[in-house]
């Protein structure tokens, strides 16, 4: 099934935002976003193997293959001005579906929007730490739906998931020499996020020689939750 779920279909599109979901999540949880925004704004969302309509799919255990067949559906798209928004794992995923793009001479995708997700973020520790500390550590971010953790049927389901994409992101080494991005990249994160500081978000203009610009919400990991409208209109104002 294609990585790509296309939440609107606007006969000829001005812009397009492509969203990436954080560590255990579906492109289900920017289902909403297209309201948010200009009819003419065509809103997509990553689709990770193994989880919603891709539930019966093996799941992606590193990054490579899952930012290379992201960065082939998005080349099959018609060149429409574009950002990336990733959030917490999806930062990373995006920066290296962007990476591919640029790489291919794309010039369509003007900025990368990084939400919640250092760039030099250290490891969870996935494959050392039990599935009881694993749930603690997923319901400690808050989050959509963090009940669903208390319910032993859906932990059955969802454990797997969840610590493949942790060991995913573990694992990822963000190439040192990796070529600087062309397109503009914005940091966003919550003020109350125990995983990345505004000094920490800041590094992110090291990954770019376009512009960089960074956004501090009031709230936690799930800052987005709440600031849905500000954050997805954010992601494409002045493209």
């Amino acid at each position: 099934m294609p990585y790509l779920v296309r939440y609107n279909s606007p006969a000829a599109p001005a812009l397009r935002l492509v969203c990436f979901p954080h560590a255990g999540g579906g492109a289900s949880f920017f289902r909403g976003w297209s309201r948010h925004l200009d009819p003419s704004v065509e809103v997509l969302a990553v689709q990770y193997p193994g989880r919603e309509s891709r539930f019966t799919e093996p799941l992606v255990p590193t990054m490579a293959p899952l930012a290379d067949g992201v960065s082939k559906e998005l080349l099959a798209e018609p060149p429409v001005r574009t950002a990336l928004f990733g959030h917490s794992m999806g930062a990373m995923v995006a920066y290296e579906t962007l990476l591919r793009l640029e790489a291919e001479g794309a010039t369509h995708v003007a900025r990368l929007c990084a939400s919640g997700r250092a760039l030099d973020a250290p490891p969870v520790g996935a494959s050392e730490i039990t599935d009881s500390e694993l749930i603690a550590s997923v319901k400690a971010l808050g989050g959509p739906n963090a009940q669903v953790w208390d319910d032993p049927d859906l932990c059955e389901i969802l454990l797997p998931i969840i610590r493949n994409d942790y060991r995913l992101i573990d694992d990822y080494q963000r190439v040192p020499d990796a070529p600087l991005l062309r397109a503009e990249v914005l940091a966003l994160s919550g003020d109350a996020d125990p995983r990345i500081t505004p000094d920490r978000a800041a590094l992110w203009a090291t990954a770019t020689k376009g512009p960089f610009s960074s956004e501090v919400f009031e709230g936690a990991h799930f800052y987005l939750t709440a600031h849905a409208e500000r954050v997805s209109r954010l992601a494409v104002s002045g493209l």
